[in-house]
């Protein structure tokens, strides 16, 4: 018996009311194919950074918990509350396109999902997240504008 590749639906958290559209297209594909539905947001990790020296120390886990906690939201409100017991919620630290990349190959995805760029940028290329996923997927990516 073969697993069914799940949907990866890559969501910023600071963009709740945008990628609530993203959420709710990828929940439509997971759905359709009968598969998992993990959701994915990604922390910055300024490490050792010059700008991670003007954080404590506790800064990262207090950011992570937070991330947890607005994922959750994001998807109950969403999706509802029955579907979101059954989603996978990740939060990874890093850079966004990398953490990504790596949950869905280790995820063994058949599909990310993503939205195209930020609301701020005023032509209709993928921000450099999405077209880095793009670029660099070893399975499809499904691009929400």
């Amino acid at each position: 018996m073969t697993r069914e590749k799940p949907v990866l639906c890559a969501v910023d958290i600071s963009n709740e009311d945008r990628d609530a559209k993203v959420l709710a297209r990828a929940a439509q594909l997971a759905e359709l194919d009968g598969v998992q539905l993990d959701v994915i947001t990604v922390v910055p990790d300024y490490g050792m950074s010059v700008v991670g020296s003007y954080f404590d120390s506790s800064h990262h886990d207090k950011a992570v918990e937070e991330a947890r906690r607005r994922l959750n939201e994001l998807v109950e409100e969403t999706l509802g509350v029955e579907a979101n017991e059954k989603v996978r919620h990740i939060v990874a630290t890093g850079n966004a396109y990398d953490e990504i990349l790596h949950v869905a190959s280790a995820d063994g995805a058949g599909l990310i999902v993503i939205g195209a760029h930020k609301p701020d940028f005023k032509d209709y290329l993928l921000g450099p997240n999405a077209a880095r996923v793009v670029r660099h997927s070893d399975c499809s990516v499904y691009v929400v504008r």
